[in-house]
């Protein structure tokens, strides 16, 4: 009997979670309860058992992750995320309870909701089983649902803080009476309305609507909790954070640029730096290298830059399940915001709190000293830069963006690889594996555990996930998006009808966009080629100058446009009128005055030369 085995006996199917001593932690797979300690004799009479036969008895039907849609793959992975903190605590059953309450009120949902998902999930060790069926196309709201709508908007929520009982009341007083205020003979009951109000309710449009913005934002507003061990027991928790660092560069001419940007992704778990992008431009721009970093092959990376590393030394090429934050714009940005389509959670925290992300905050104070020491007079910042008559540092700066990489590469393999974590808290199980105290070692520990929440992309999904949106507009003439006309073939039907599609385009090169549709991208092609290769900024400016160009002569079409009215109407004033016009022989007519008009351009061309 070994741990996670499947055990018949009759019509009973349990699953072996833990085993210690003479006794084992178990779950029954067929009725799905929370886990219970039994002695191990007591399932001596059984007998071992496949995930098929599993499959069969409870009806369930395996589903392959690539068949599942994005909006099930999303909420799957928002429901694993919510019980990832459990997992590692499942046969502590005090800490198993205090934790489904925390994340009971985090999420707004009810405990037994969190039990179900965590029963399911330790029943099959799959998470296709917490993707949600597809949903059937939701029903129309009847009449008299309408009408409670109507009056929990109207009277309910708003500001006045009317009572349910006084929503009702101007309900049947609006919709239900007649001309003389006699009620009518049908109408929905009280309990019928209070049943429609508590199915519809939405606790954050409750607390807006009656109590202000402001108030749901300092009083009522979800927070999240007090320190990394309470939302990051497994590996899967990244920590995002951007710093300028300590010290100027110059670029290969030796002209100084200034001090770059590190934006980083520490695992809050093991403290394994799980990418990071180093450029001179933040905020949503350094967050597409960033992430385009978390998944790429390490050993590639390092050796684009000539460093040799072995693939355990940094083997992260996965989305952490969670990204946690601090306020800062780029990470507030609907660009960033996209990223949650691949099933990635984004955790906001409060403003001014840097202690509650303090892993990353370290994770720079220690890359920055250990390279500091070492550059001194070649451009790295003293703690005296801002006092007056300090040293210009600035003078000092001799190193290129490349040189400063490479710098902060080995950094951050030392960093992942050799510093020891000599205050993690090891567990048993880990001292039993002799897991070294290096980050590197934990994160291929943590890893293969339960609860462990990382998401494989592809680094094409993660930047059209990343790139901006707007909405474009079909059109006999194409997609026309941001002023400019796209094709793609086998949209001959929605040019004809028409209609708003929400499309992925890229700043930096207008030559294609991308509509987003079901979260399939479809790729169409810029039709004006004189626009192909250049940016968003630049087919702007060219489109500004033409309508500059074209305004400047409105006031000069006018006139031309008067003048020859005036100089029609003058040759028509001209003319006398006849009323006495031939209609006979025109034929014969048209040919004479063909003959006569008749020219020999050769002849003349003789003549003029």
């Amino acid at each position: 009997m070994k741990k996670y085995d499947l055990l018949q006996s009759g019509d009973s199917i349990i699953r072996v979670l833990e085993i210690q001593d003479d006794r084992i932690l178990m779950i029954d797979c067929i009725k799905q309860t929370m886990p219970v300690w039994r002695k191990l004799e007591s399932v001596e009479s059984y007998s071992e058992c496949t995930n098929y036969e599993l499959f069969k008895d409870t009806g369930f039907t395996c589903i392959h992750i690539d068949a599942l849609d994005v909006d099930q793959r999303k909420v799957m992975y928002e429901r694993y995320t919510m019980i990832t903190p459990i997992l590692p605590f499942i046969a502590d059953e005090k800490m198993r309870s205090k934790l489904i309450s925390s994340i009971s009120e985090e999420h707004h949902v009810s405990k037994q909701t969190i039990r179900n998902y965590l029963c399911l999930y330790l029943s099959y060790l799959d998470v296709t089983v917490l993707a949600p069926k597809k949903r059937k196309n939701e029903r129309e709201l009847s009449k008299d649902e309408k009408h409670m709508r109507w009056a929990l908007n109207k009277f309910f929520y708003t500001t006045k803080k009317q009572s349910l009982m006084t929503a009702y009341t101007m309900m049947l007083k609006e919709k239900y009476c007649d001309a003389m205020g006699v009620l009518a003979e049908e109408y929905p009951s009280f309990y019928q309305f209070r049943y429609f109000y508590r199915k519809t309710r939405k606790m954050q449009n409750f607390y807006i609507s009656r109590d202000g913005l402001k108030n749901y934002q300092r009083n009522n507003r979800p927070l999240t909790g007090e320190g990394v061990q309470e939302f990051a027991p497994a590996v899967g928790v990244g920590m995002l954070d951007a710093t300028v660092c300590d010290i100027y560069l110059i670029n290969e001419e030796g002209n100084l640029v200034g001090r770059p940007i590190l934006t980083a992704c520490i695992d809050a778990y093991s403290g394994l730096c799980c990418g990071y992008s180093l450029s001179w431009e933040g905020g949503v721009y350094s967050l597409r290298g960033l992430m385009l970093n978390i998944i790429a092959d390490k050993v590639v990376w390092c050796k684009r830059f000539g460093i040799s590393i072995q693939k355990e030394d940094w083997d992260c090429d996965r989305l952490p399940g969670t990204f946690v934050t601090d306020m800062g714009s780029e990470y507030k940005s609907e660009n960033f915001e996209q990223i949650a389509e691949l099933g990635v959670t984004v955790v906001n925290l409060p403003s001014y709190r840097p202690e509650l992300k303090g892993l990353v905050e370290k994770f720079f104070d220690l890359l920055q000293g250990m390279y500091k020491k070492h550059l001194k007079g070649k451009g790295v910042i003293e703690p005296d830069y801002q006092e007056r008559g300090a040293h210009d540092y600035r003078k000092d700066a001799c190193l290129t963006m490349t040189d400063f990489e490479k710098i902060i590469l080995h950094c951050m393999i030392y960093y992942n690889s050799k510093r020891i974590i000599e205050n993690f808290p090891y567990t048993e199980a880990m001292i039993d594996a002799q897991v070294k105290p290096y980050a590197s070692c934990i994160w291929e520990w943590g890893k293969l555990q339960i609860g462990a929440n990382l998401i494989t992309v592809g680094s094409r999904e993660v930047v059209l996930t990343l790139l901006p949106r707007t909405t474009g507009k079909f059109g006999r003439t194409g997609l026309k998006v941001n002023k400019l006309r796209y094709h793609c073939e086998g949209y001959t039907e929605q040019y004809l009808s028409g209609g708003n599609v929400t499309v992925a385009y890229n700043p930096e090169d207008v030559t294609s966009v991308w509509v987003v549709e079901n979260g399939v991208y479809t790729e169409f092609a810029l039709i004006e080629s004189r626009f192909q290769g250049k940016d968003l900024i630049e087919v702007q400016e060219l489109q500004n100058g033409q309508k500059i160009i074209t305004k400047s002569e409105v006031r000069n079409n006018l006139q031309a446009q008067i003048d020859l009215a005036q100089h029609i109407e003058a040759i028509a004033g001209s003319v006398s009128g006849t009323t006495d016009v031939h209609m006979k022989n025109i034929r014969n007519t048209r040919k004479r005055e063909q003959m006569k008009n008749h020219q020999d351009y050769m002849k003349e061309e003789r003549s003029y030369g």
